[in-house]
């Protein structure tokens, strides 16, 4: 799906600044980008066979050692059992944003951005992009994320559009590793030419199919006829404009001007995107110098599957040998030799059975030694892609809950490292978003959000508060201010272990009499010290909580109550453990209303309790 579907309406474009001319060079410059990817684009093809179980293929055309073709082609699972295990952790830990200001002025926006964006992300299926990236990630080393803005959304509202975009469609410039360095990216992708004619009418008749540059394409299963298919080009560059890095977008077929930022006066200093940033993040897995892609486990893990499967081969092909009796016959053997062979024949006839001239072929059977160097690479595979045991449940024959724990973390270091590297690229996708709200959120629209108690709440929403500003600066000057936010990301789906701890911490922190409002300055004290999820949220309820119940004592106390002797001021003795029920006994000369308040103010302070 190409970005821009405006409408070049055929005007003139013979003095505009983006003309034929200027589509030869920058077809020029697509050229030597796509050279210089040469080699990434066959190892990324070749991983993509890996990955459906065709490496048979790639060994044949590498000229290994894969044996005659008659001979048996194993084709064992354990690389796919990797990928398999990283993906699923990469799910188990699906990010959320919490986006947070950077001034106190910008609070209620950062929360109100916080709530919005990710009801923006979930419209996008972002669920969906996010799997189709770890299985990306893991397979070839490379993640790619695509943030625009499509003006045909919302009937023609627009909105933000997200979407996964393939390495072999994009070019960029040889030799940089952050993608925003290079002086052009390309996205190339093939459209019917009856689908462009019908789009833009100007073109008809003046498309041929065919490719400019030839792009590099994957083996699929289906037949895909590419004689009435033609390349499109969405052209990305940046220029300096009055002091700054202006991005302009570019979208043409051929030489032909699809539609031009740089020819539109509204654009031409402004540019296509107001952030000036590539509107693409990568997300690689294992980083290589001199590119933004990186190595995937496949490109890891690959020796060691030949290994395995090239003795599978042989170890099958000795069990099928020694299964299959053969043996060695004279031209005289003395039998019917094709009765011999026709096991569906009871009687063989021979002339002498003195002298039959057959002898059993002897076969030599592999030793223990063959398996036991097959099993040592299986797990060579494990500890190289850190897939261990122990991470696919199997805790090896430890039995104590907390050992088992210990282990489980250690083996998803890798996982937990990884994942980090998709949250650093989720948080530069959350920011475009940010910044694509913050150029087109014109028109206000409304969004459905979870508001206190996860209930249902309808909110409109403009960028009117994130646009650029004046105000007062030192002395008489005034200087531009305008909202900047940083994005934190944590997990919004965890594991079932991950559940299980923090429940039985709430329950432990409720047995220790945490909840307990007269306690809570010794329990804010012991929260400081600890770190777990929820942490803020927990300290923020706790001082509410103290405070509710410090003002209902205040109100008990000017009708005239009094605490019962031997306890603090409020009711129970915050040194003893809670039983959970108020103390409904009165004091020495209690009213009855004292009572009523004392109560009113324990189930205030605690409800559900």
């Amino acid at each position: 799906m190409s970005e821009m579907t405006s409408q070049a309406g055929g005007m003139d474009l013979t003095m505009q600044p983006i003309g034929k001319e200027t589509l030869i060079q920058a077809t020029k410059t697509l050229r030597e980008y796509k050279e210089g990817k040469t080699q990434l684009e066959k190892r990324i093809i070749e991983t993509e066979k890996w990955w459906k179980l065709r490496h048979w293929d790639v060994l044949d055309a590498q000229g290994g050692p894969s044996g005659s073709p008659y001979d048996p082609r194993p084709k064992s699972a354990w690389l796919f059992n990797v990928l398999m295990g990283k993906h699923a952790d990469h799910m188990e830990s699906y990010p959320e944003p919490l986006i947070l200001p950077r001034e106190q002025m910008d609070k209620g926006e950062s929360q109100m951005l916080t709530n919005i964006v990710p009801v923006v992300m979930a419209q996008n299926n972002f669920e969906d992009a996010y799997s189709q990236a770890g299985w990306a990630k893991n397979k070839s080393g490379t993640a790619v994320y695509g943030c625009f803005w499509d003006p045909e959304k919302l009937n023609g509202l627009g909105d933000v559009s997200i979407r996964t975009v393939d390495v072999l469609n994009l070019f960029w410039q040889p030799g940089v590793v952050d993608i925003q360095e290079s002086r052009n990216l390309f996205h190339v992708e093939l459209a019917d030419v009856k689908d462009l004619e019908d789009q833009y009418p100007h073109l008809k008749g003046q498309l041929k199919p065919g490719q400019a540059v030839q792009v590099a394409e994957y083996v699929y299963d289906d037949r895909i006829k590419k004689d009435q298919k033609t390349m499109v080009v969405d052209w990305y560059y940046k220029k300096r404009v009055q002091g700054r890095t202006v991005l302009h977008y570019c979208k043409f077929v051929g030489e032909h001007v699809l539609f031009a930022s740089e020819n539109d006066p509204e654009m031409a200093e402004t540019g296509w995107y107001g952030d000036g940033e590539f509107p693409f993040v990568f997300d690689a897995l294992f980083p290589v110098e001199g590119s933004p892609c990186g190595y995937g486990y496949i490109d890891i893990c690959k020796s060691p599957q030949t290994v395995i499967d090239l003795l599978d081969q042989q170890i099958t092909k000795s069990a099928m040998i020694g299964a299959t009796p053969r043996y060695f016959a004279t031209d005289q053997a003395g039998i019917n030799l094709e009765e011999f062979t026709d096991l569906t024949k009871p009687i063989v006839h021979a002339t002498d059975l003195s002298e039959i001239g057959l002898r059993p072929v002897d076969v030599t059977q592999l030793g223990s030694i063959y398996i036991e160097v097959k099993n040592q690479k299986i797990e060579e595979m494990k500890y190289t892609a850190a897939n261990l045991d122990v991470s696919n449940g199997s805790a090896g024959g430890v039995t104590a809950a907390s050992a088992i724990a210990a282990l489980q973390e250690t083996a998803g270091r890798s996982s937990r490292d990884s994942i980090r590297a998709s949250y650093r690229a989720y948080a530069k996708l959350v920011t475009m978003v940010i910044e694509r709200i913050r150029q087109f959120y014109d028109i206000p629209r409304q969004f459905r959000i979870l508001g206190p108690q996860q209930t249902e709440k309808y909110i409109w929403y403009s960028n009117a508060n994130l646009q650029m500003t004046q105000q007062a600066g030192f002395g008489d000057m005034m200087e531009a201010r305008k909202p900047v936010f940083d994005v934190d990301v944590r997990a919004q789906k965890q594991s079932a272990y991950s559940r299980l701890s923090q429940n039985e911490l709430a329950v432990q922190f409720y047995q220790m009499g945490i909840f307990n409002p007269q306690a809570a300055d010794q329990a804010l004290l012991m929260l400081d010290m600890m770190d777990f999820s929820g942490k803020d949220e927990l300290e923020q309820k706790i001082r509410e909580s103290a405070m509710r119940y410090q003002m209902m004592m205040q109100q008990m106390m000017m009708q005239g109550g009094m605490p019962p002797p031997g306890q603090a001021q409020g009711g129970e003795d915050p040194r003893q453990p809670r039983t959970g029920q108020p103390q409904r006994q009165a004091g020495p000369g209690e009213a009855s209303h004292v009572q009523r308040a004392r109560v009113q103010a324990h189930q205030a302070t605690q409800p559900g309790l």
